[in-house]
């Protein structure tokens, strides 16, 4: 290699290693960035004279590689914080930087804007999908959108019942009389179901051992229904029920179950569930059950609820976000999007903490959270940053010293090519 060559070689590392301090100094300052990926700067070596001469030229920074490895999650409280744990990227919409479209971040500090829209602290939107009001989702990505509105109650139409009803009962010493159903029945239960209106109702169910089975009569207080007496049971629903030898429901023979609370949407039609009776095609153990055993109930749960107002969200590890209303219901409005690529290291930074796809990541797959080895979700947590500023530390000591090193080999060749020089003379 010529002193010239060298020179210019030297002069090459200085400008690489010049470009390499400025990604250590990029991933220090961005130590405490949530969501931030460090980045490494490639290095390759450059070849000068003919080919197959191999006379080495110097050095230059191919690319900046970006480093997708998970950052620590650290818990927040704050029910509107998102982490990521895996593969994959929230997805946001707006603009940036002029352009407008879809974006990527793993940085999940999202708060409510003036119109319940999820934003970035830059305002570009969360992508998810729309629950459809029966228990899913639709197939468009939007914008998730928190309701502001209150939530309209909610008539029971269900009532499910898990017990199990002793089967060394013997049948009341008095038939059942529904002006004094305490003294004329075995067992009871309580639970409230709500009318069109969200007015709650205690309903008291009676159990009583006949000589084929049971029989059941839910009652309440005839002054909350139409044509009923006030402090006098009103029956709104009654049944019977036979089990076999095993204490398997067998049967479940349902009678009226309609009522008209007053002033609300009347015909209100309640069904009484007690599982699948092995005559329906069940096990008749799902439900109730008629074993030797005091009588006890496992679980009652009813579909209905008054009115109630958002008190919050509440987001599950595969991003269903759920509106929290004062009335204890939890009720599903959207399921968070989640995008992947072929090559996260294709992806272009394009600052506010997001990134656009390119031809070198591929197109964005985008899915619900946790679905086909997407990330899962943490809420009331934070990704932070994955630099390690030991090892940036470290990373900018080694890019100093061959700096200094790559000076020293343009002042060593300068020495040369003086003392050539000096020999003319």
């Amino acid at each position: 290699m010529s002193i010239t060559k060298a020179m210019w070689a030297g002069v090459s590392g200085l400008s690489a290693e010049g470009q390499a301090l400025g990604v250590v100094g990029d991933n220090v300052a961005n130590s405490n960035t949530i969501g931030f990926k460090q980045s490494r700067a490639v290095f390759e070596d450059v070849l000068g004279g003919a080919m197959g001469q191999n006379l080495g030229g110097g050095v230059r920074m191919a690319r900046t590689q970006q480093l997708f490895a998970q950052g620590s999650i650290v818990n927040t409280g704050q029910a509107s914080d998102l982490a990521l744990t895996g593969d994959g990227f929230f997805v946001v919409d707006g603009t940036v930087g002029g352009v407008t479209g879809q974006f990527f971040t793993r940085a999940g500090q999202f708060t409510q804007d003036s119109q319940g829209f999820m934003v970035t602290p830059s305002g570009l939107k969360l992508q998810g999908y729309a629950a459809d009001g029966n228990g899913g989702f639709g197939a468009t990505v939007g914008d998730v959108q928190i309701p502001s509105t209150p939530l309209p109650p909610k008539a029971t139409t269900s009532f499910d019942v898990v017990a199990n009803l002793d089967a060394n009962e013997t049948p009341p010493a008095l038939p059942w009389d529904p002006a004094n159903p305490a003294a004329t029945s075995n067992y009871s239960t309580s639970t409230t179901v709500y009318d069109s209106l969200g007015n709650a109702h205690a309903v008291d169910v009676y159990y009583v051992k006949t000589a084929a089975g049971w029989d059941y009569h839910a009652m309440v207080d005839g002054g909350e229904v139409s044509g009923g007496t006030p402090g006098t049971p009103s029956e709104i629903a009654s049944g019977s029920l036979t089990f076999t030898t095993n204490g398997y429901l067998d049967t479940h023979t349902a009678g009226a179950s309609t009522v008209d609370f007053n002033g609300a949407t009347p015909g209100q039609n309640i069904a009484f569930n007690f599982g699948t009776p092995i005559s329906a095609g069940g096990t008749g153990q799902d439900g109730i059950t008629q074993y030797g055993s005091p009588s006890n109930v496992t679980s009652q749960e009813q579909d209905g609820y008054a009115s109630g107002s958002l008190t919050g969200i509440q987001v599950d590890g595969d991003g269903v976000v759920n509106g929290v209303y004062s009335n204890g219901e939890q009720i599903a409005i959207a399921q968070l999007a989640v995008a992947k690529f072929q090559s996260n290291d294709g992806l272009a930074r394009a600052g506010q903490n997001v990134w656009m796809a390119t031809r070198d990541s591929g197109e964005a797959a985008i899915a619900a959270a946790g679905s086909g080895g997407r990330a899962a979700i943490v809420a009331g947590a934070l990704e932070q940053s994955n630099v390690d500023i030991a090892q940036q530390f470290v990373e900018m000591i080694s890019h100093q010293r061959a700096f200094q090193a790559n000076s020293k080999t343009i002042t060593t060749a300068d020495e040369m090519l003086q003392e050539l020089v000096n020999l003319k003379r």
